[in-house]
């Protein structure tokens, strides 16, 4: 379930002006608010990577993989990658599980997810099969092809990724067929609003966009959040409060 922006806004404001430490506007909030749902949605794979290094439990709801996995799932997509020559494809330009458009840079429109991480290519061999195709790096992309033994195949394909949106896979005679899982960045948090009879800010839900991240992650967002908020108005005592209470968790 995702966290609404409206509480997190509210809650950090009623904290700074509990304490009188000043004030976060929209803007700053919308800014600090995207930064720290980035950051903890990179620090999920590195939480992965250490709980891929322990040994895990079989018991229901406290499987930290299972757990993780879970959190990175709303973000995870799938889309056709398109030929173009000599081996070379595109890679999606749409994420075929939600129908909305992908774009390899850090500008994406509403209407649009930005490209986070390639995962899985696959493709079709010759009895209709879907097979994965193995990510090599360039020394042995090529030297891979120099032996009758080790040469990639339709059965046993392989590709190099040194670009955002672009593979190059051989055999090169495969043309069709090739797909892509991939993860997206998320989207900016938004906290909508418009000016009361007194100027003042008026909570807006049409035009405001929640945090993605699951209700899990909601006492740790506003920390961070209040973290932030303490370089942003120029309060150290802020910034050892969040940090101290971060560290506790």
């Amino acid at each position: 379930m995702a966290i609404n922006v409206n509480t997190v806004y509210t809650t950090v404001l009623s904290i700074l002006n509990k304490e009188q430490r000043g004030y976060l506007t929209p803007y700053e909030f919308n800014q600090v608010a995207s930064q720290v749902q980035l950051d903890l949605f990179e620090s999920f794979f590195q939480n992965l990577d250490n709980n891929l290094k322990v040994p895990q439990t079989d018991f229901d709801y406290s499987n930290p993989l299972l757990n993780i996995d879970d959190e990175i799932s709303t973000f995870k997509c799938l889309g056709t990658c398109v030929h173009s020559t000599g081996g070379v494809f595109s890679l999606p330009a749409t994420d075929t599980l939600s129908g909305t458009n992908i774009v390899y840079n850090d500008a994406p429109t509403a209407s649009q997810f930005a490209f986070y991480r390639l995962g899985t290519i696959t493709c079709l061999n010759p009895d209709s099969k879907r097979v994965e195709v193995e990510r090599l790096q360039r020394d042995f992309f090529y030297k891979t092809a120099l032996s009758d033994m080790t040469a990639p195949s339709l059965y046993y394909p392989v590709y190099l990724y040194e670009s955002d949106s672009v593979v190059s896979i051989l055999p090169s005679t495969i043309t069709t067929g090739v797909e892509a899982t991939f993860l997206r960045k998320p989207v900016n948090v938004v906290w909508g609003y418009t000016l009361g009879n007194v100027d003042q800010y008026v909570y807006a839900p049409g035009t405001s966009v929640d945090f993605e991240l699951s209700s899990n992650n909601q006492t740790q967002i506003i920390l961070e959040i209040l973290k932030y908020a303490g370089v942003v108005v120029r309060d150290p005592q802020i910034v050892q409060a969040a940090t101290a209470e971060l560290a506790g968790k």
